[in-house]
């Protein structure tokens, strides 16, 4: 008597063992399509797994791109921070900066107060530095704080414009930038006329950041300020 055809293996994707799996799943969908797109039942789909299932690895999307970016900011180096608290808030600063220009949804994700309480303390490194340093120089707590969220402000909003702005992008559907404007009523605009673009797109992100960090140390009421 014949006997019956061995049983064929799973065809198709490996079940997922690992939470590593999902967030590697999870990053090419959000560099794919952005992390708006990137929903449990679209990352499930793409793991060959049930919904179901993924939730006993993770509790919810926050939770999700939570786990992204304390994995995205643990793989990054952390550079040899100055001594002198001014120099300190700087190079933290400027980790900071380029640790989420090189993952620009990251800052889309951060951009509302309140994240602090979410990261884990091992991605929390560069706002400990930074308050450090505040506190160091002589700001008092409050004023340390104040520091940390003014440069958070700048960096974001310069990361989230840069990532955005025309001449980044690599399709037909860049604006056209006037070549001329109404002396009368803008001189000044008028003056730099078509140069905008070459002088707006400038970096100056470091010139400013030192600038600012001038500006902040220097409103500190701190005793020993």
């Amino acid at each position: 008597m014949p006997r019956p055809p061995a049983p064929r293996g799973r065809i198709g994707r490996p079940p997922v063992t690992s939470r590593a799996q999902i967030l590697a799943a999870a990053r090419r969908l959000i560099d794919q399509d952005g992390w708006e797109k990137l929903t449990i039942r679209r990352l499930a789909a793409e793991l060959g797994i049930g919904a179901t299932t993924l939730y006993h690895h993770i509790r919810d999307k926050e939770d999700l791109l939570v786990l992204l970016l304390d994995q995205h900011v643990g793989q990054l180096e952390r550079p040899e921070l100055p001594s002198a608290p001014k120099d300190r808030i700087i190079a933290a600063a400027t980790a900071m900066h380029d640790a989420l220009a090189a993952w620009p949804w990251a800052a889309e994700v951060l951009s509302a107060d309140g994240f602090v309480g979410l990261l884990d303390e091992s991605a929390l490194w560069m706002v400990e530095a930074i308050v450090a340093a505040a506190g160091d120089h002589g700001c008092t707590q409050a004023e340390a704080v104040h520091v940390f969220r003014s440069l958070w402000y700048y960096t974001v909003g310069e990361v989230l414009v840069r990532a955005r702005s025309p001449h980044r992008r690599s399709d037909d559907r860049r604006p056209a930038h006037r070549k001329t404007f109404d002396a009368a009523r803008v001189p000044h605009l008028a003056a730099i006329g078509e140069q905008w673009p070459a002088l707006a797109g400038q970096d100056t992100y470091r010139d400013g950041l030192r600038a600012f960090v001038d500006g902040l140390l220097a409103q500190a009421t701190g005793p020993s300020t």
